[in-house]
């Protein structure tokens, strides 16, 4: 992995063979994503409370979900469009669960107005996994290769995975833990099958 952080996040995971690269992306010399949108470890505010929190998750799986579905028409190569279709297809499936733990946390019944409810305004916010604008993401994918774009899809996933994995431990209601631990389980499922797409991409034929 190119980051020391998600490789140890990875490796916490159970993943075997995670390696970090010694000297970071500087001392990579193969196949670089330049200019790729940073990806970050998402951070929280230790105040935010459980239904926040759940929003927060929403929003980003909404705008991963953009994303995923953005780039399928572009991608010529048909397992890596078939792939993040998948992955599309699954954001939308996440987002269904975190509306049902919000569900449980707030007491309350359907909330059709979600997240707008927890977040006045969040409608127009268009962000995704690793806080990246679904837009700068969108218009950087222009002309990458299949294995420039799941690379960078694997930092996404990465990112999610530790937010889930997090929350799991943050919030203490306990069916609320079960479907993040779940979530975190999906996310694994993700990386392993985005991990085995690159490794093809990047054997020669």
């Amino acid at each position: 992995m190119r980051s020391r952080a998600a490789a140890s996040i990875l490796a916490r995971g159970g993943f075997a063979e995670v390696t970090s690269m010694e000297g970071g992306i500087r001392a990579w010399k193969g196949l670089v994503a330049s200019g790729a949108p940073e990806a970050g470890i998402a951070y929280f505010p230790p105040e935010s409370s459980p239904s926040e929190l759940t929003a927060l998750a929403w929003l980003l799986e909404d705008g991963t979900k953009k994303f995923y579905n953005g780039i399928v028409s572009g991608l010529k190569n048909s397992d890596a469009a078939g792939l993040f279709q998948d992955l599309a297809d699954a954001e939308q499936r996440h987002m269904e669960t975190l509306y049902q733990i919000y569900l449980g946390l707030s007491g309350g019944g359907e909330d059709p107005r979600f997240p707008e409810t927890v977040f006045p305004g969040s409608a127009a916010a268009d962000y995704m996994e690793g806080g990246v604008e679904v837009g700068k993401a969108l218009e950087w994918t222009q002309g990458k290769s299949p294995e420039e774009i799941v690379e960078f899809a694997l930092s996404l996933e990465v990112n999610s995975y530790d937010v889930y994995l997090k929350m799991e431990q943050r919030i203490k209601d306990p069916r609320a833990g079960k479907m993040f631990n779940s979530l975190a389980e999906e996310e694994k499922g993700h990386l392993n099958r985005l991990l085995e797409l690159f490794i093809r991409l990047m054997t020669p034929a």
